[in-house]
């Protein structure tokens, strides 16, 4: 088959990474679009995964959005129509929902949180299989718009899925300067551009008392440059910003805690054995639910509640689990055949 796979987010490229290599490795075609959003470009880079750019985030306004939508949509659809795919994947594009179904081939999402309002909807109606953990209840799902003959629900998170073959490398330590006396945070800003994000202070008021803190060094992980410049407005000498992508997950595989408002960052934490504290303000998934419940994940509600000491804990993902699982869906998903109807070709 010809597979489009489209990323959209900073954590997608990490997300599709092990199920691109092993769709290659069976001998099938993949390229790969990219929408300029966080650091989605530089992780491909690092990660040396080929693709083509195509349009930006629309920032936080719904006509920003739907401005961004339309046209980034518009631009892909000559492209996709050149290449002509049997199959799309992806971790929530709405573009690629879009031009599959105008286009009549058949597509895959992957997805842990199940409150991401009309993007979900859209992208799970088009979708002939929906990838989601088993700890997101069905009913969700269903009125999210994944109907049940859609789903495959695997166990465990989707990042015991991709560090399956993740070995930490010190040298990022190395590369930003850090000092391994000291207390090191990992701290990721809220998601302020997506519909679900709900303002709090949680986020702010917890890199103010890591930047009084003389015996912690925090790296602040932006998901915008906005984000960066303000961290770095602040001019405190323990709180880092990288200015390019970095290994991420080698520098939470390293750090003694992380705070983050995000998902993956937080799961990614929990695959690693990194104590980890939410600063999310919106509406608690599934996924997060169980991690709480089982006292992996904590919420945070007060910075002075954080705990500043050095982990003692091993470095290492604590739980593989292998790709092979999400690709066989995947590839399944491509084996279902849209009733004929011959599409028009893009203006």
């Amino acid at each position: 088959m010809r597979i489009w796979v489209d990323c959209t987010a900073a954590a997608h490229p990490l997300v599709l990474r092990p199920i691109i290599r092993e769709l290659e490795g069976q001998g099938h075609e993949v390229f790969v679009t990219a929408r300029e959003y966080g650091q989605t470009l530089g992780i491909l880079d690092r990660l040396g995964i080929p693709y083509t750019a195509f349009g930006a985030h629309g920032g936080r306004s719904k006509l920003g959005k739907a401005r961004a939508l339309g046209s980034r949509s518009r631009r892909l659809s000559s492209f996709v129509w050149q290449r002509r795919p049997n199959l799309g994947l992806a971790h929530g594009s709405v573009d690629l929902a879009l031009i599959a179904g105008t286009f009549r081939f058949p597509s895959a999402q992957m997805q842990d949180y199940e409150y991401g309002g009309l993007q979900r909807k859209i992208a799970w109606k088009a979708a002939e299989r929906v990838l989601v953990p088993d700890s997101i209840p069905v009913e969700r799902l269903r009125k999210a718009g994944a109907k049940e003959e859609k789903l495959v629900r695997y166990p465990g998170l989707k990042e015991e899925y991709y560090l399956a073959d993740f070995e930490p490398d010190p040298r990022v330590v190395e590369e930003l300067g850090l000092d391994r006396e000291k207390v090191l945070v990992v701290v990721r800003p809220p998601p302020e551009t997506s519909e679900y994000h709900a303002p709090n202070d949680v986020y702010a008021a917890t890199v103010r008392r890591l930047a009084a803190e003389p015996g912690a060094q925090a790296v602040i992980i932006p998901r915008t440059e906005e984000q960066a410049e303000a961290a770095r407005g602040l001019a405190a000498p323990n709180l880092i910003v990288p200015a390019r992508a970095i290994d991420a997950q080698s520098l939470i595989a390293y750090a003694d805690l992380v705070v983050s408002a995000g998902g993956t960052m937080n799961r990614e934490a929990v695959a690693l054995g990194t104590p980890v504290y939410t600063t999310f303000s919106g509406r608690m998934g599934g996924v997060d639910e169980r991690l709480i419940e089982e006292g992996r994940l904590r919420v945070l509600a007060d910075p002075a509640a954080l705990e500043l000491a050095k982990r003692t804990t091993p470095v290492g993902v604590l739980h593989r689990r292998d790709p092979a699982l999400l690709t066989a869906a995947v590839v399944a998903a491509g084996e279902w055949v849209r009733p004929a109807q011959a599409p028009e070709p893009p203006g």
